[in-house]
C-alpha cells in the first residue's frame, strides 16, 4: 500500500472572488506562484484584463505555508499598510504555499478608511482563497543506483511503497535505476535496500535537479 503523500497544497489553477465595500467593487484573482516570476505574470495579466481599475494590490508567498523566505506584497498606491499587507497576511496564514493574489479595486466614491480598506482587501483574498482548487506538493530527490539482478523486483515495490518512481532502467552485468522519490522516504529505501543486499547494495548518487 502506498504511503500517503507528504509535503503541502498548493493552487492547482486560478480562482476568483469579488466583493464590493461602499460601492467599490474588489476583485481578487488567486494563482499559482512557484517563483516570484510567476506571481508577477499574474499581476501581468490581471492588469491587461482589467487596465481601467483604480488600483491592482498584490502580495505572493513563493515557497512553503507561511514560510517568509520569497514574499513580496504591492499598495499599489493605496495608504501603506492598508492593501498588501492585509492580502499577504491571508496568504501567510491559509495552509496553501506558492500562491499570489491580486486584489483589483474599481473606486466606488467613497473613501472606506484605512481599517476598511484593510478589511476589504484582506477579506477579498479570503473569499477567493475558500474556493481555489489545489493539489499536493510533494518534494523529491532524484538518485542513480546500481543493483544486482536479484534486488530489482523487490526493490521496485519499495518504490512504489514509498510513493516514488523509477525513471530509468539499464540492464548489463548490473541494473542501473534512476529514481525520484519523496525526501522523506529516502533514508526508508536506502534501509530497505541495505536489507536486501546484507549491505551490499553500492552507493546512491544524488542527481541535480534539471
Amino acid at each position: 500500500m502506498p504511503e500517503a503523500p507528504d509535503g503541502y497544497p498548493v493552487p492547482a489553477g486560478r480562482c476568483r472572488r469579488e466583493l464590493e465595500a461602499q460601492r467599490s467593487r474588489f476583485i481578487a484573482t488567486l494563482g499559482p506562484a512557484a517563483t516570484p516570476e510567476e506571481a508577477r505574470a499574474l499581476l501581468d495579466d490581471v492588469a491587461q484584463e482589467f487596465p481601467d481599475a483604480t488600483h491592482h494590490c498584490w502580495a505572493f508567498v513563493a515557497g512553503s505555508p507561511g514560510s517568509t523566505t520569497h514574499i513580496g506584497m504591492s499598495d499599489d498606491g493605496e495608504p501603506h499598510g492598508t492593501a498588501g499587507r492585509p492580502i499577504l497576511e491571508v496568504l501567510l496564514h491559509s495552509g496553501i504555499g506558492e500562491v499570489a493574489a491580486v486584489v483589483t479595486r474599481y473606486y466606488g466614491g467613497t473613501n472606506l478608511g484605512k481599517g476598511g480598506l484593510a478589511r476589504a482587501y484582506g477579506g477579498a483574498a479570503s473569499a477567493a482563497l475558500e474556493e481555489i482548487p489545489t493539489v499536493r506538493k510533494v518534494e523529491r530527490v532524484a538518485f542513480r543506483l546500481r543493483l544486482e539482478y536479484a534486488w530489482l523486483d523487490p526493490f521496485r515495490r519499495e518504490v512504489e511503497d514509498a510513493g516514488g518512481e523509477l525513471t530509468d532502467e539499464a540492464f548489463g552485468e548490473h541494473v542501473d535505476l534512476t529514481l525520484r522519490v519523496p525526501i522523506s522516504s529516502v533514508q526508508r529505501l536506502r534501509d530497505a535496500l541495505a536489507r536486501m543486499s546484507g549491505g551490499a547494495a553500492g552507493e546512491w548518487t544524488a542527481l541535480e535537479p534539471s
